[in-house]
C-alpha cells in the first residue's frame, strides 16, 4: 500500500475541532489503551481476508477506494457522530449535505431541485419511486431487463407493478418494445440507466423523452452508477452524449457518490426536479424539529437517522475536487474510460476473445467471452481464466449475458454459432474505474494473458 497521508492530516485537523470545544470542561471517558490496542491489531487482521480493493490489480467489482480527503473528513466528524435527521443532531454537517447535494445537481444544469443524501443507492432509487407512486397510483412502472434488479424489487415493497422491457444487443432498453408497453396506457414512470451493472450500457433516455412527449409519464433515471459522467461528453461516443445532455429533463435522478464519487459507503443521492413533491415527505415531530426553522433533511426523506459524517466526507471531497467539466475530477473519470476502451481494443484483436459485437464500452466497464465452439465450453474456460487470473494478483469479475450479443467467433463458421446461439454465457468483465488503471494497464494485459496461455495453451 501507498504511504497513507490521512493519519498525520486527521491528528491537525482533530486538534483543530477540538479547539472548538475549549469552554466546555473537562470530562473523561474510560476507555483501556491496551485492550483497544489488541482488538484493532486483531481488527487488522480480520480485514486482510479481503480482496484488494484499493489497488489498480483490482478491476472486478464497481469498487473504487474513497479519497483520502474523504476518508479523513468522515473519520473527523466522528468525533461529533452527527445525525442528518434534524439540525439538533446535525447542525453542521446538514447545511454541508446541502451545499454538497447542490453541487450535484449542478453538475445536471439543476438549480431548483429537492434532493438529499441518502444510505445507498437503493434507498435513493427507492425514494423516487415511491414519489412516482404518490404521483400516479396505481400506475405501472417499467424498466430494462438490463436495469438493477432493486427497481423490481423496490416496485414489490411499494405494491406497483413493475414490468421489464427487452433489451437490444448492446444492453440498451428496447424503444420499440418500450412503446408497445406505453401503448397500453397504464406506465407510470419508466426508469432509464445511465451506466448499467453489467455492461455499463446507457439507455437512450434522449429517445424516451421524446415518448414522454408522446404518452407522458415520469421518467426516472438510475445513475447511480455512471451518473458523473456528465462531466466528460467529449470522451463518449454520441448516443451516450445525446443520453447525458438530456438529463436535466428528468423528472428525479439517482446517483451513488460511494461509486465514482470517491466516498465511503454508503452515500447515494436522490434528486427531484419539481421541488413540489417535497409535500409527500411533510410530516411533524414534537420531539425533534424544534431548534430550527430552517428545513430538516428528515423533513424531504423517508429515512430518519442518517450518518451526517456522509455528508461532511461528500462536502470535503467536493471541496477538494470540484464538479467541473476539465477538472481534476473530471479527468480521473476520463483516465478510467481510456483503460477500458485500450483494453476493448486490446481484446478485439486477440483471437482468443469475442468482445460485445460492435459495441465499445459505453463508460469504463469492459466484458468479454472466451472464444470457444459453445457457450458451455466459453463459460468453463471463463471460470478457470478467472481463477488463474486471481492467481497472479489480477481480480476480475464474472457476468452472464446472453450469447447472441458478441460478435462471431474467430475460427468457427457462422452455422455453428448461430446453432449455439441461445441462452446465456458466462463472461469476464472488468470495471476499470480508477484513474491509475490507465497506468496499469499494461500490466493488467501482462496478467490477463499469462492467465489465458495457462487454461487455454499458446
Amino acid at each position: 500500500m501507498l504511504q497513507d497521508p490521512v493519519p498525520g492530516l486527521l491528528s491537525r485537523a482533530t486538534e483543530l475541532l477540538e479547539a472548538e470545544f475549549t469552554s466546555l470542561p473537562p470530562f473523561e471517558t474510560a476507555v483501556d489503551p491496551g485492550a483497544m490496542a489488541q482488538v484493532l491489531e486483531a481488527t487488522a487482521h480480520r480485514l486482510g481476508d479481503n480482496y484488494p480493493y484499493f489497488h489498480p490489480l483490482y478491476a472486478g467489482q464497481m469498487l473504487k477506494p474513497p479519497h483520502p480527503v474523504a476518508r479523513a473528513a468522515y473519520a473527523l466528524a466522528m468525533n461529533l457522530n452527527p445525525n442528518n435527521h434534524a439540525r439538533d443532531g446535525g447542525r453542521a454537517s446538514s447545511e454541508m449535505e446541502i451545499e454538497a447535494v447542490q453541487g450535484i445537481a449542478g453538475m445536471f444544469g439543476w438549480t431548483e431541485f429537492l434532493g438529499h443524501l441518502a444510505s445507498s443507492g437503493t434507498l435513493a432509487n427507492l425514494e423516487a419511486l415511491w414519489v412516482a407512486g404518490q404521483l400516479a397510483p396505481g400506475r405501472r412502472i417499467v424498466g430494462s431487463e438490463q436495469a438493477h434488479y432493486t427497481h423490481k424489487r423496490i416496485s414489490a415493497v411499494l405494491k406497483l407493478e413493475y414490468a421489464n422491457i427487452p433489451a437490444d444487443s448492446r444492453g440498451h432498453m428496447s424503444m420499440e418494445a418500450l412503446e408497445t408497453e406505453l401503448r397500453r396506457g397504464d406506465v407510470g414512470t419508466v426508469v432509464v440507466t445511465l451506466g448499467t451493472t453489467a455492461t455499463g450500457a446507457v439507455d437512450p433516455l434522449d429517445e424516451v423523452l421524446a415518448l414522454k412527449q408522446k404518452y407522458g409519464f415520469r421518467v426516472h433515471v438510475d445513475a447511480a452508477y455512471g451518473g458523473y459522467f456528465r462531466l466528460i461528453p467529449e470522451a463518449l461516443d454520441e448516443p451516450a452524449r445525446r443520453a447525458y445532455a438530456a438529463i436535466d429533463q428528468a423528472d428525479s435522478i439517482a446517483i451513488d457518490p460511494h461509486k465514482h464519487g470517491l466516498q465511503p459507503y454508503g452515500c447515494g443521492c436522490v434528486l427531484f426536479r419539481d421541488p413540489a413533491v417535497g409535500r409527500f415527505y411533510k410530516h411533524d415531530s414534537p420531539y425533534t424539529y424544534f431548534t430550527s426553522r430552517q428545513l430538516h433533511l428528515g423533513e424531504i426523506s423517508l429515512e430518519c437517522s442518517r450518518a451526517g459524517a456522509a455528508a461532511v466526507a461528500l462536502w470535503a471531497t467536493q471541496q477538494l475536487l470540484p464538479l467541473t467539466p476539465g477538472g481534476e475530477f473530471a479527468r480521473g473519470l476520463a483516465r478510467g474510460r481510456a483503460a477500458a476502451l485500450e483494453l476493448d481494443r486490446r481484446l478485439r484483436q486477440d483471437d482468443r476473445f469475442q468482445t460485445l459485437a460492435d459495441t465499445p464500452p459505453e463508460l469504463d466497464i469492459v466484458v468479454w467471452k472466451l472464444n470457444a465452439e459453445n457457450k458451455e465450453l466459453a463459460s468453463e474456460l471463463a471460470q478457470r481464466v478467472f481463477a488463474a487470473c486471481a492467481a497472479r494478483d489480477l481480480h476480475l469479475a464474472l457476468v452472464e449475458l446472453p450469447l447472441t450479443w458478441f460478435r462471431p467467433a474467430a475460427g468457427f463458421e457462422p452455422e455453428l454459432c448461430a446453432a449455439n446461439g441461445a441462452g446465456l454465457v458466462t463472461c469476464l468483465r472488468s470495471v476499470l474505474m480508477k484513474p491509475e488503471h490507465e497506468a496499469w494497464l499494461d500490466r493488467i494485459w501482462e496478467r490477463l494473458t499469462a492467465a489465458c496461455a495457462e487454461v487455454m495453451g499458446g
